[in-house]
C-alpha cells in the first residue's frame, strides 16, 4: 500500500469517527481504542485475508455492528459500491469477524425487536442505508442506557430486599452477616448467637465491639480496631466460637 493510500485510509477513519453526533461516543476510551485499532488495520490492510472489503465499505459495516441492520440490506447497497460484488455469506461472515475484534461490539438480543421496527419505517420512509444506520446507532446507543439505568435500579432494588432481610434476622436474634440498621454508620453482626458491632473512628479505621444489643450506645467491650470488615469478620469467625471473657 503507498503512502498516499495509507493517508486517505486513515483520513476516512478519523473524519467517520467525528461525525458521530454523540460527545459521549467521541470521548468515549473504548471508541478510541477501537478507533486506533482500525487505524492499524486500515494501514495494514494490504496483507488483510478479507479480499473484497476496501476501506469504505468496511467502515460503513463497521459502523452497523451492534444495530441489527438485516444482511440482505447491507449486501445489497455494498454491491453498489465500487469493488467486487459479496454475498450475504461475505457480510455476515465480515460482521462477524468484527465482532470478535472488537469491544463489547455484540449486538443486544434485547434490542433487536426495537431496531428492526426503525430499520423499516426508514426504509419505507426512503431514507439511505448509511442514515438509517445512523439512526439506529442513536437508537442503540439511547436503549444501552435505559437498560444499564434499569439494571442498576433492580440491582439497588435488590440490595435493599438483602439489606432489609438481613436486618429482620438481626433483629430477631438469628446469626446473620454484617448488616446496617437502616442509615445507621453502625454494622452490626450475629455469629454462634454473639452480637458484633463495627464503628467508623476518625482515622477511616473501624472499632469492633462485643455488644449485647444494636443500641449504638452499648460499647460493653472493645474487641480491635481494623481497616474493614473482611478483617473484623475473620476475628469474629474464630472469637465467636471460643469461651468468651467475662466483661
Amino acid at each position: 500500500m503507498r503512502d498516499d493510500e495509507r493517508i486517505s485510509g486513515v483520513k476516512e477513519l478519523l473524519f467517520a469517527y467525528v461525525k458521530s453526533p454523540s460527545l459521549r461516543h467521541i470521548r468515549d476510551p473504548y471508541s478510541l481504542v477501537r478507533l486506533a485499532q482500525e487505524i492499524v488495520k486500515s494501514i495494514d490492510r494490504g496483507n488483510s485475508i478479507w479480499r473484497k472489503w476496501d476501506g469504505q465499505r468496511e467502515v460503513l459495516l463497521k459502523s452497523a455492528l451492534g444495530c441489527w441492520i438485516p444482511v440482505d440490506a447491507l449486501r445489497d447497497f455494498i454491491n453498489e459500491m465500487p469493488g467486487p460484488q459479496v454475498t450475504a455469506t461475505d457480510v455476515s461472515q465480515r460482521l462477524r469477524a468484527f465482532e470478535d475484534e472488537e469491544y463489547f461490539s455484540y449486538p443486544k438480543e434485547e434490542l433487536r425487536p426495537g431496531c428492526l421496527a426503525l430499520y423499516e419505517r426508514e426504509r419505507d420512509e426512503g431514507t439511505e442505508l448509511p442514515a438509517i444506520i445512523g439512526v439506529l446507532r442513536d437508537h442503540v446507543e439511547r436503549e444501552e442506557e435505559r437498560l444499564r439505568v434499569e439494571q442498576e435500579e433492580r440491582h439497588k432494588k435488590w440490595r435493599e430486599k438483602d439489606r432489609m432481610a438481613r436486618e429482620q434476622r438481626l433483629l430477631s436474634g438469628a446469626d446473620c452477616k454484617w448488616t446496617q440498621l437502616q442509615k445507621s454508620p453502625h454494622w452490626y453482626c450475629r455469629a454462634n448467637g454473639r452480637t458484633y458491632r463495627l464503628s467508623p473512628t476518625k482515622d477511616k479505621m473501624w472499632n469492633l465491639y462485643r455488644v449485647s444489643s444494636v443500641s449504638e450506645e452499648d460499647e460493653r467491650a472493645l474487641i480491635g480496631k481494623y481497616r474493614g470488615r473482611g478483617d473484623a469478620t475473620k476475628v469474629v469467625s474464630q472469637m465467636a466460637y471460643q469461651p468468651e471473657p467475662k466483661w
